[in-house]
């Protein structure tokens, strides 16, 4: 069976109106060449879709049933079209978005807040991972964009940055820190450090470290935590101390205290990267969106 759109739209323009040379003018084609349409759809389908007469033109029972069909289907391509062209304008979609502990706790969710009210038929899928897994990710296809710890220079890679820290210290109730509004970080020289892994936290790491060793010391680290949540329990069960980013103090809960540091100038930044070889409309929608607030 052979039966195309072009078919469907005369009929229905004939079943709406119930007079050919009303339909054919709607339609813009010539009334004979409808009336032909008409008969030619009978004769695939097996079925009379109208009874005519000099006079009048009636739609069958069978005629009704094949319109409601009719309407559903072009409907449906419609809705179709509209879709592509508006995924195509990157108005409509999906993004499959990594974010770090850091991205979250910091500016990300105003960000992704604002974005989904100005696109809201674009479906946000966001994914909670480290740095160098959300770069593999990318790598891979898996994600669209990151939300990552510190620069980064990778070919056919762009960022955009979006957040950039100061260093803080985080310490339990009672810790003789705990009542300075300040401290030097050469003071922390002997301290137990809570933390991440480093092969998790390579990326952070890649700042504290050096930061630490310019003040004298490596950091004695006496328990890892998976994410900054667990990290920040391990602190307020009095393991030890960590050393994290401003964004710890919208998280930070009963029995901890953040302390800031002296003198250091070194800040964590935290970038949105995309790869520039995998074309999606939506992600550029996104990227433009970055780019305007920065």
């Amino acid at each position: 069976m052979s039966i195309d759109l072009r078919q469907l739209r005369c009929f229905v323009a004939v079943a709406e109106e119930l007079h050919f040379r009303r339909a054919a003018i709607r339609l813009g084609i010539a009334q004979p060449a409808l009336s032909r349409t008409i008969l030619n759809l009978e004769n695939e389908l097996g079925a009379t879709l109208f009874v005519r007469t000099n006079r009048i033109v009636e739609i069958t029972t069978a005629g009704k049933t094949f319109l409601v069909g009719c309407h559903r289907v072009l409907n449906s391509m419609e809705r179709t079209i509209e879709n592509t062209r508006r995924v195509q304008d990157g108005k409509m979609g999906s993004l499959r978005i990594g974010y770090t502990d850091n991205a979250i706790g910091g500016c990300m969710p105003d960000i992704l807040k604002d974005f989904q009210d100005l696109q809201p038929d674009i479906d946000l899928q966001l994914h909670q991972s480290v740095t160098a897994h959300q770069l593999k990710g990318l790598e891979e296809g898996e994600l669209d964009i990151g939300f990552v710890t510190g620069a980064n220079n990778r070919p056919n890679f762009e960022t955009c940055l979006v957040q950039s820290e100061e260093f803080v210290c985080v310490v339990y109730e009672g810790h003789p820190f705990a009542h300075r509004s300040s401290i030097r970080l050469e003071e922390l020289i002997g301290e137990d450090f809570i933390h991440g892994t480093p092969a998790d936290w390579e990326y952070f790491f890649s700042y504290l470290i050096p930061l630490c060793r310019k003040s004298g010391f490596e950091p004695k680290i006496v328990q890892e935590g998976s994410n900054t949540t667990a990290i920040l329990g391990l602190v307020a069960c009095g393991m030890g101390i960590t050393i994290l980013t401003d964004c710890v103090r919208n998280s930070v809960g009963s029995g901890l205290v953040v302390v800031s540091l002296e003198e250091v100038f070194e800040r964590l930044d935290t970038v949105a990267i995309w790869k520039t070889d995998t074309p999606n409309s939506a992600k550029d929608r996104f990227i433009e969106f970055l780019q305007v607030r920065e």
